[in-house]
């Protein structure tokens, strides 16, 4: 065999076509190594959950160190307000520091996405739904499944109440209550309209209030749901969204409909439109914090923050993944102006309906990543296979090199032999 006919660096003296295999099976093993997991995150450029200490003008993630596709549901303690429990599309996570660290809750129990989250006023048990069925913890990580009514999953929202073990559940299609912690269930949807509440708000006091948006209306009752009044005054010709407390007065509430902003200072009763709309039109609003000083959106289009009662608003962008859809929006139960925001590369209203059309989110990234990870194993199979051919064929070792290595290994067995 002759020279290299062209002598450089890394040619090692192999013919150009050889040369040309190497090169081919390197670059293939450099782009299966370059497309392993990630080990790390840019937090502005996934979703996930992230934290701000300032009513929103600033935020930082809140789980950097795992990755976490889509944050869903949160719920924090109300003994104990570094007692999260998040509800992402890959599962349950449990922290018990505020969101520094992160464990895994139940994998063998809690499959899928989990959609809502709600803690028991003891601050130990709760209670989750995932697109599967309804599961509760008597605290620790220790979960079972609830029996659910049908409709009940994936809940779009669960809330617990100050009386003892009673909980409020907004279903896919119907609206529930139980005063077992989820053991039995009755309806809590007399005389609202036969659709699902879209958004829930439970106000403690005596009487327990409770507001619900349905079909866009707002609902609200004070005999623990168990009979609904419209509160539609100022608000009716838009279609709401959204809905919440005053982060100091009860009594004020907060609404978001047609990209507008609107206040009621009697309990809902009447409503007057205040600031002006949301910059981007045919925006839906998916969670909303407010009071007189701040008011918080988060929305289709990203978060958003006024600190003139809606006259302008600016979209959060630094540290955020502001291209992404955000979704829920929590306020810290001791320190109103923390807040927690989730994001998700997935929108909200597609992991919703994936799992009431039982595809499931996470079933469907596991198959995709099998066939993906098959395609390139067979990919990888190919041009291993084509460059041994090459090295093979090109390289090859002469006949006499083979007689004389042959020549060599006997006269090594002949004097071992006696």
């Amino acid at each position: 065999m002759t020279g290299p006919r062209h002598p450089g660096l890394l040619t090692f003296g192999l013919p150009r076509r050889t040369r040309v295999g190497l090169y081919f099976l390197s670059l293939t093993l450099l782009l299966i190594l370059s497309a392993g997991p990630a080990q790390s995150h840019d937090p502005s450029a996934w979703g996930g959950l992230f934290r701000s200490r300032d009513y929103g003008a600033t935020w930082v993630s809140a789980n950097p160190a795992g990755f976490v596709s889509g944050a869903i549901a949160l719920a924090i303690s109300p003994t104990d307000v570094n007692h999260l429990l998040l509800g992402a599309e890959s599962g349950m996570l449990r922290s018990r520091n505020g969101g520094r660290d992160w464990t895994i809750e139940a994998p063998s129990v809690v499959l899928g996405s989990v959609f809502a989250v709600a803690f028991a006023a003891d601050g130990q048990r709760a209670l989750i739904s995932t697109g599967q069925g309804v599961f509760r913890s008597e605290g620790g990580n220790s979960w079972q499944q609830v029996p659910a009514p049908q409709g009940a999953v994936p809940a779009r929202a669960i809330l617990s109440s100050r009386e003892p073990s009673r909980v409020y559940l907004a279903g896919w299609s119907g609206l529930y209550l139980s005063d077992d912690w989820g053991a039995s269930w009755s309806s809590a949807a007399n005389n609202l309209p036969q659709e699902p509440a879209t958004a829930l708000v439970v106000v403690s006091g005596s009487p327990e209030i409770l507001y619900a948006i349905v079909q866009g209306q707002i609902w609200a009752s004070v005999d623990g749901a168990r009979s609904w009044i419209r509160r539609e005054g100022g608000i009716s010709s838009a279609s709401a969204d959204s809905l919440t407390t005053d982060l100091r007065d009860s009594a004020r509430l907060w609404a978001t409909g047609g990209d507008q902003l609107f206040k009621s200072i009697d309990s809902g009763a009447n409503w007057r439109r205040v600031g002006r709309p949301l910059p981007e039109p045919n925006t839906t609003v998916n969670g909303i914090t407010a009071s007189e000083e701040c008011i918080v959106v988060t929305t289709d289009r990203g978060l958003y923050r006024s600190v003139d009662s809606g006259e302008s608003w600016t979209q959060i962008i630094d540290s955020l993944p502001a291209h992404l859809e955000a979704g829920p929006l929590v306020r810290d139960p001791v320190d109103p102006v923390t807040l927690y925001a989730g994001f998700s590369l997935i929108p909200y209203p597609e992991l919703w309906r994936r799992a009431a059309d039982f595809e499931g989110a996470l079933a469907r990234f596991s198959v995709a990543s099998l066939v993906g990870s098959a395609v390139l194993l067979v990919l990888v199979a190919l041009a291993a296979v084509a460059a041994l051919r090459w090295l093979g064929r090109y390289y090859r070792p002469s006949a006499s090199a083979v007689a004389a290595a042959q020549t060599s290994h006997n006269r090594r067995i002949e004097k071992t032999l006696p």
